[in-house]
């Protein structure tokens, strides 16, 4: 069996501090991160905020094409053939590929 592994709920957002001051309102405390993000520890996996225009550049996608809602939902894997595997696994699933993982400019690896 399968263990649950979604790790991250990242929500793109039009206005990066004014959206990170309402989490931060509603009680939830903000971890160390790169000013282009923000993280919130959530009892198991975390939710981050990234600024739409990021959003679609990591994507690989317009701004116009993201809509309302924009978000993305991350499984964290201990290894890059892992992550591949992941990956071909929702490939042949019927998952629509964005992009393949590579290594990403933040440091990760990632679609």
């Amino acid at each position: 069996m399968t263990p649950n592994r979604l790790n991250l709920i990242t929500l793109g957002v039009a206005d990066l501090a004014a959206s990170k001051a309402f989490y931060k309102r509603l009680g939830l405390v903000a971890e160390d991160a790169p000013p282009s993000v923000a993280f919130f520890a959530m009892g198991g996996f975390k939710l981050g905020l990234f600024g739409l225009d990021a959003l679609a550049q990591e994507l690989g996608r317009p701004v116009s094409e993201l809509g309302r809602g924009a978000m993305t939902l991350s499984v964290n894997w201990p290894s890059e053939v892992e992550v591949d595997a992941a990956f071909d696994a929702a490939i042949t699933a019927g998952a629509r590929a964005v992009s393949r993982p590579a290594k990403m400019e933040w440091g990760g690896y990632s679609s």
